[in-house]
C-alpha cells in the first residue's frame, strides 16, 4: 500500500510541476537565474540516475563494481572525445562486457 501512495504522490507531483511550467508568467521564466536553474536541473537528474545505476544497482547498498565503473569511465572518455551517442553506448557496454568476460 505504501508503494501505491508513493506512486500516486509522485504522479500528482509531476502533474503539478508540469502545470506550474505552463502557468508561470513569461517574465519569471525570462529571469537569468530561473533560466540557469532550468538548464542545470536535467543535468543534475541524469547525473543522479547514472550514479545510482553505477554505484547502487539494487538502490539500497553502495557497491563498487569494477567492470561497471570501467564502462562508465569509458563512456565518459568517449563523451569527452565527442563521440556520437550510440558509439558511447557501444564503448561502455563493450568495455564492461569485456571486463566481465575476463574477470
Amino acid at each position: 500500500m505504501n508503494v501505491w501512495i508513493a506512486v500516486i504522490a509522485t504522479g500528482v507531483g509531476c502533474y503539478l510541476l508540469k502545470l506550474g511550467g505552463l502557468v508561470t508568467p513569461q517574465r519569471v521564466l525570462a529571469d537569468p537565474r530561473v533560466r540557469r536553474f532550468t538548464e542545470l536541473v536535467p543535468v543534475a537528474l541524469l547525473t543522479a540516475l547514472i550514479a545510482v545505476q553505477a554505484l547502487a544497482p539494487d538502490g539500497r547498498t553502495l557497491e563498487f563494481d569494477g567492470p561497471r565503473l570501467a564502462g562508465l569511465g569509458a563512456a565518459v572518455a568517449a563523451l569527452l572525445l565527442r563521440a556520437p551517442f550510440l558509439v558511447v553506448l557501444a564503448v561502455a557496454a563493450g568495455v564492461a562486457a569485456g571486463l566481465r568476460l575476463l574477470l
